[in-house]
């Protein structure tokens, strides 16, 4: 919700480009230079996180400035990618991952094994709290985002991003087959690849819609929605979070940029 008055006391600019890519943001060179590394995700994760790791700080920076000497808290950041790039341009930045597994063979120095429910914070710490591709994954997504509300100091910046179920990407590795139902989806990924699905619907991968969503967010008041739109697509990126039915489709991945108020 938005403070007395119904204005947005910290106004952000709209992201135009991205300065560390050179891909203006959006755009279709940008849409299909990501498209391109997470195609091969697998061969390549350095290559892929690292460009998505520019391209997000970029979009963090464009909302709110530059990071540099700010404390940056990425949650369920995996191998540190994110906190990588947020370190390089300066920031103070502090990973908590859940999954040891997740972590890799180099994590960031001073990484944190901790729950996305109950981060090992104190109240208002973190100038921008971070959290990519996090929130499907998590059986109760406003728990965990009001986690990253209480850790974000007032005022502070809160980006958070997310594949929708119905999302072209929404059953993540075995996708675009998760539309005939998970179990067959799974079922036909284990016998395409020989190797079982990273994935289980209900286990690691929950059915989180943009609509619902939206609602809960903007139904609180301790932020302020300063943008939701896609985070991939090349144009009309707001635009099509607000078709409701179509935007469940066509997003891709909701972008949420917040501010934590008061």
């Amino acid at each position: 919700m938005t403070p007395a008055g119904g204005k947005n006391t910290n106004p952000a600019p709209s992201p135009n480009t991205a300065p560390n890519t050179g891909f203006k943001d959006p755009s279709l060179r940008r849409s299909l230079a990501l498209f391109r590394a997470f195609r091969h995700e697998q061969a390549d994760p350095e290559a892929c996180y690292s460009l998505l790791a520019r391209d997000a700080a970029n979009q963090v920076e464009a909302y709110d400035g530059p990071v540099k000497g700010r404390t940056v808290v990425d949650i369920g950041g995996g191998g540190g990618y994110f906190t990588d790039e947020f370190r390089r341009r300066g920031a103070q930045g502090y990973l908590f991952e859940p999954d040891m597994r997740e972590l890799g063979p180099k994590p960031p120095q001073g990484a944190v094994v901790a729950d996305g429910y109950l981060l090992p914070l104190a109240d208002a710490v973190a100038d921008v709290c971070f959290s990519s591709n996090v929130l499907e994954h998590v059986a109760d997504p406003q728990t965990f985002l009001s986690e990253m509300v209480r850790v974000t100091k007032p005022g502070g910046l809160i980006y958070v991003s997310f594949t929708n179920w119905l999302s072209p990407w929404g059953g993540h590795e075995w996708a675009p087959l998760h539309y005939l139902g998970a179990e067959r989806a799974r079922a036909r990924y284990s016998r395409r690849t020989g190797r079982p699905a990273k994935h289980t619907l209900g286990e690691n991968l929950f059915a989180i819609h943009i609509g619902s969503t939206l609602r809960q967010v903007r139904a609180r008041d301790d932020v302020t929605v300063v943008s939701a739109r896609s985070r991939y697509w090349p144009f009309l990126a707001q635009a099509v979070v607000k078709a409701p039915g179509l935007r469940e489709f066509a997003t891709w991945n909701l972008l949420l940029i917040l501010r934590r108020y008061p």
